[in-house]
């Protein structure tokens, strides 16, 4: 049964194969991992840069971890069956004027193998209690106004569209309690 999984090395391989497949696909779900494939893509494969990154990623909630301009802390998790990478989660535990407007506090993506099993919905259904821990309320996902995909996945949620802005489509999901 999939779960979440904080990033972990021990799913290295199986990471790398759902990058690539995300790179081979070049969709709009690689947009949630732009930043870290610029930024390591070309050396994931070495363990050492690997566990970098995967410690970085478990930094990413505390206040103190430095951050790019303009980046706010959050949370990722992973979604693994076994030592399969199924796909990942990051729940971004503010929002600034740009995530208010495009990117919402929740971004994930399912590797393209993985996809049409339930996995993103699951996905977005799970992290709801992990971001009310948090300390939010009510969660802003976004998705492609051409997505019916992910669409389908954000309603199936719980999500009310509030709005379309810039080609996206704007839900509020309430993160229960």
């Amino acid at each position: 049964m999939p779960r979440f999984i904080a990033p972990d090395i021990r799913v290295h391989a199986s990471f790398l194969d759902a990058m690539k497949e995300f790179v081979e696909e070049d969709a709009g779900e690689r947009s949630l991992l732009r930043h870290e494939m610029e930024r390591y893509g070309a050396t994931w494969h070495r363990p050492e840069v690997f566990a970098e990154y995967v410690a970085r990623l478990n930094a990413e909630p505390l206040e103190e971890t430095p951050r790019s301009e303009g980046w706010v802390p959050s949370t990722t998790l992973w979604y693994a069956e076994g030592g399969t990478f199924l796909g990942r989660l990051s729940i971004r535990h503010r929002l600034n004027p740009f995530l208010r407007e495009l990117g919402g506090h929740i971004g994930y993506a399912v590797r393209p193998t993985a996809r049409r099993q339930g996995h993103a919905t699951a996905m977005l259904i799970a992290s709801l209690p992990v971001a009310r821990r948090i300390g939010i309320d009510s969660v802003l996902v976004t998705c492609d106004t051409t997505n019916e995909g992910s669409r389908k996945v954000i309603e199936g949620a719980g999500g009310v569209l509030e709005d379309e802005r810039g080609g996206k489509l704007r839900f509020w999901v309430a993160t229960g309690g």
